[in-house]
């Protein structure tokens, strides 16, 4: 009885070891037709992409991309110089300083008492307009006594 039992024992273990033998069989057969899968995946796609026409393509898209990235250095060049404005500024202030430099004599008898607006500080501004009015009224004055004395 006791060897019936070992003979059983051994015989289970056999068959247990023929069983794993099989799925580990049945897994690899799973493995080599997904590997088969894949390749026929992969060969169709080398067939359908050229190697050739995509290095092509490629390199058209680097000398390309290259030539979009000089034009725009040079239209950022470009634009940087066609909008300092701080040389614009200066020339525009120079170029009308001189003009009304040249029209001074006129543009002043034209604007006698009005309040432009000024460079200088609020303070020195209503100075500057108080002794302007004074001296106005300092030249007027001599005129204004001939005609109060001819009444």
């Amino acid at each position: 009885l006791r060897k019936q039992r070992e003979k059983l024992y051994e015989t289970k273990a056999q068959l247990s070891s023929v069983g794993m033998q099989a799925t580990a069989m049945a897994t690899q057969v799973s493995a080599v037709t997904a590997v088969g899968s894949v390749t026929a995946a992969l060969s169709s796609a080398n067939e359908a992409m050229d190697a050739k026409k995509m290095s092509q393509t490629m390199a058209e898209f680097m000398r390309q991309n290259e030539v979009a990235k000089v034009k725009e250095e040079m239209l950022d060049d470009a634009l940087g110089d066609a909008f300092d404005e701080s040389d614009v500024e200066e020339e525009a202030d120079n170029v009308t300083d001189q003009v009304l430099a040249e029209l001074g004599i006129e543009m002043d008898s034209k604007m006698a008492g009005l309040n432009a607006p000024s460079k200088m500080p609020p303070g020195k501004v209503a100075a500057a307009a108080a002794t302007e009015e004074e001296e106005a009224l300092m030249d007027a004055l001599p005129d204004l006594k001939a005609r109060l004395d001819a009444l």
